[in-house]
């Protein structure tokens, strides 16, 4: 049996590499990583869009630099790996795949100390085309290049990253440098900036010990780590932290997982504290970390979906390079996949956790709520009160607030009947009660209100039910609607006064627990309501 080498056609297989789905903050996250292998302490990232319409990116770090050899390795597709496991920079694709995702020329300038000399190379996929072969321009750096890393290093070591012919970013504008061109620009660079103040926060924020500090800069703005898990606010509640150990081919490795339940809206007191926290469904979910740079998530990793009551929790997931085959790290260090043993663990410990921030989440809902729907049931009350002459169709003889029991005399005979009495709470609201809760999770029940010494016929209405959430809620400022709905379920209410004797008194209220039950269901899968609309 022989063998041939089979040369891939360069400049087919180069334009195909530009669709292995990088997306731009990845791309230069990927550049980033290999600025932390370098050591780097600073490193600088400028866009600008010139006045042709060009775009030009350069990202420039005080590293240790490259001598010649080594610069040929970096431009190399598929490059020597490196001798520390613990590398960022993994599989030797993602300063080349990356860049020319959006570039057709990728240009990397280094010198090893101020007294070496300064090397250039330079992929130019047109250049490879016309060629037809593996090549790399060598040149002399300009003096823009050497005043580059002149500007950022003291001990005149470092390395600039240069993108030119930048084709797939932004579209092409009819003014190339105009206010549009430079708004959507403006996008990118925003997007940019939280990308990395995540990706890289325990690099960025300089009280956290598990990593070595550098600072980043974009268009001269230094970038804030951004902590996901709110660590520094004092009602974060740590839900579940535990250590893992795991056996892979033999060898012990171990990951580290810590659920977080950050604070509802409502418990921040300074707006920039909760503006800080991006409190969206986005955000929720388990954050991977590979030797202490995110690398994957916000993501539930197929284990849940997310929902607006899973907003207050986010799980930490820390491992190191030792565990890369077993999670099947992707080629942009984005994703990565579990085998059916860890996931049925994480479900199983994730679990009661995402039932203890459901629980946080809906306490805080409920309050706004209850809030909002203190005046919303004003309209009904009155509406109600004015027909209640004509629609009582029972007579209400004597009540015992104490003991929860009411006289009543209805087309059965005359009978005591348990209910519930109350004293009018707020003026006015003698028709239509809004309750926090009512026993069985009923969505509503008849009671008794009392003022003046008169008694009136009334309805309470559960706002914890998902009924009420989900329908009545997002219709609060709906005067009609509100009042259709409340009197229908007065209407219900006084119907079973009409009727009520002993004898039927707990199939009535079996007949309310399960339409209860069943409008439970029925909303179910019905969007929360947006509490910032309340």
């Amino acid at each position: 049996m022989g063998y041939k080498t089979i040369i891939p056609n360069p400049s087919r297989l180069i334009e195909g590499l530009r669709d292995t789905g990088y997306s731009f903050n990845t791309a230069i996250a990927d550049i980033v990583d290999n600025s932390i292998v370098a050591e780097a302490r600073n490193i600088y990232i400028e866009v600008e869009l010139l006045a042709d319409g060009e775009l030009n990116l350069r990202i420039i770090d005080d590293g240790y630099g490259m001598s010649e050899d080594s610069l040929m390795n970096a431009m190399k597709y598929g490059s020597k790996p490196k001798e520390n496991a613990k590398s960022l920079s993994k599989f030797g694709l993602g300063l080349k795949t990356g860049s020319t995702a959006f570039c057709r020329r990728l240009s990397v300038v280094s010198r090893e100390n101020r007294d070496s000399q300064v090397y250039k190379a330079t992929w130019d996929l047109d250049f490879v085309a016309e060629k037809q072969d593996w090549v790399v321009i060598i040149s002399d750096p300009s003096k823009e290049d050497i005043d580059k890393l002149d500007e950022i290093t003291d001990k005149g070591s470092g390395t600039l990253v240069k993108w030119s012919k930048i084709d797939r970013l932004i579209k092409k504008y009819a003014n190339p440098a105009g206010r549009d061109a430079q708004k959507a620009l403006q996008k990118y660079v925003d997007d940019l900036v939280d990308h990395l103040s995540m990706v890289f926060q325990r690099f960025l924020n300089h009280n956290d010990q598990r990593a070595r500090d550098i600072n980043i800069f974009v268009n001269n703005t230094q970038v804030e780590h951004w902590d996901p898990f709110c660590e520094h606010l004092p009602d974060t509640k740590i839900v579940g932290e535990k250590d893992v150990k795991v056996d892979i081919n033999g060898n012990s490795a171990s990951f580290k997982i810590r659920s977080f339940i950050i604070p509802r809206k409502e418990e921040f007191n300074d707006p920039e504290e909760l503006k800080k926290a991006k409190i969206i469904t986005n955000n929720q979910g388990i954050y991977v970390y590979r030797e202490e740079r995110l690398i994957c998530g916000p993501d539930w990793l197929g284990l849940f979906s997310r929902e607006p009551h899973q907003n207050l929790m986010r799980v930490e997931f820390s491992f190191n390079y030792d565990l890369d085959v077993a999670f099947n790290i992707d080629i942009k260090k984005s994703k990565i996949s579990l085998n059916a043993e860890l996931y049925k663990w994480l479900d199983e410990f994730l679990t009661p956790q995402r039932r203890a921030a459901d629980e946080r989440y809906r306490k805080g809902l409920q309050e706004i709520i209850s809030e909002a729907g203190k005046d919303a049931h004003k309209s009904s009350n009155v509406g109600i009160s004015s027909k209640s002459g004509v629609a009582v169709s029972s007579i209400t003889e004597s009540v015992n607030a104490e003991k929860g029991e009411v006289r009543i005399t209805n087309k059965q005979g005359t009978f005591i009947i348990k209910m519930p009495v109350s004293e009018q709470i707020k003026e006015g609201q003698i028709a239509v009660i809004p309750v926090d809760s009512i026993n069985d999770g009923l969505l509503w029940q008849p009671c008794i209100v009392t003022h003046d010494g008169n008694t009136h016929h009334a309805v309470q209405i559960n706002t914890s039910h998902p009924f009420y959430h989900k329908i009545y809620t997002p219709n609060l400022n709906s005067g009609v609607t509100v009042q259709g709905m409340d009197s229908l379920l007065w209407a219900l209410s006084e119907a079973e006064r009409t009727v009520m004797n002993p004898e039927i008194f707990k199939q009535l209220q079996n007949l309310k627990y399960e339409v209860s039950r069943i409008l439970r269901l029925l909303v179910e899968d019905m969007p929360e309501p947006k509490t910032e609309d309340l």
